[in-house]
């Protein structure tokens, strides 16, 4: 069965409020008397005067938090072009920008080649044209290139036989995300074409040539 007392304060003291002013108007009916009443309406006061310190307090501690924020604000509005000064500035070192406790810029280092080679796939079913397909050969499962790649270089030997080295191999681009559509000339119908893929850094630096990938170009 629910409380017949509210929850909110507010309710309670309008809930007290009628109640007192009930029971004091018809004490006889009731077979009371007003000492009966009287512990009721002693701490009905008490707990007026405190509600309304509460309320007064709540007000107050709302009123010193908007004060608080937006002096914060306005001291932050003064910090940071100060810091951005002081980053920007070259006689100050980074040491002394991590004493005063401020972002230290980090220096890329080098991201050197990779080391890693790329796994080719090919879509063959279209008509003088091949889909290539590419994920690493260290997490095959997830379409990603690896870090610091920019993307596959993709060479090919269109022909009857394997090329025998990069010498054979005809440059065809560099893609940055997969997949690739090579599309052939009808004089390349049927023949096999061979392909040779490899990452490439944003510098120009190489990695190593993955396994090679054929599929016939269909007529």
């Amino acid at each position: 069965m629910a409380d017949y007392l509210p929850g909110p304060d507010a309710d309670y003291q309008a809930w007290v409020t009628n109640f007192v002013t009930y029971a004091n108007a018809n004490l006889a009916a009731l077979g009371l008397v007003a000492a009966d009443m009287t512990p009721v309406t002693t701490n009905q006061t008490l707990f007026n005067t405190n509600f309304a310190g509460h309320i007064a307090a709540k007000a107050a501690a709302q009123a010193a938090k908007q004060s608080k924020d937006e002096a914060r604000a306005g001291l932050t509005a003064a910090i940071r072009p100060l810091v951005r000064r002081l980053q920007a500035s070259s006689v100050v070192s980074d040491a002394e920008k991590a004493a005063l406790g401020i972002t230290v810029a980090q220096q890329p280092g080098p991201i050197g080649p990779p080391t890693t080679a790329p796994i080719c796939t090919i879509e063959c079913g279209a008509r003088l044209q091949h889909t290539l397909r590419f994920v690493d050969e260290t997490t095959p499962t997830r379409k990603a290139k690896p870090a610091g790649v920019l993307g596959v270089e993709i060479w090919n030997k269109v022909g009857d036989t394997p090329p025998a080295g990069e010498s054979e191999l005809r440059f065809i681009a560099v893609d940055t995300n997969a997949p690739y559509v090579l599309n052939f000339p009808a004089a390349d119908g049927g023949k096999t074409a061979y392909y040779w893929l490899r990452w490439v850094s944003p510098t120009g630096e190489r990695g190593p040539w993955g396994e090679q990938s054929q599929a016939t170009i269909a007529a």
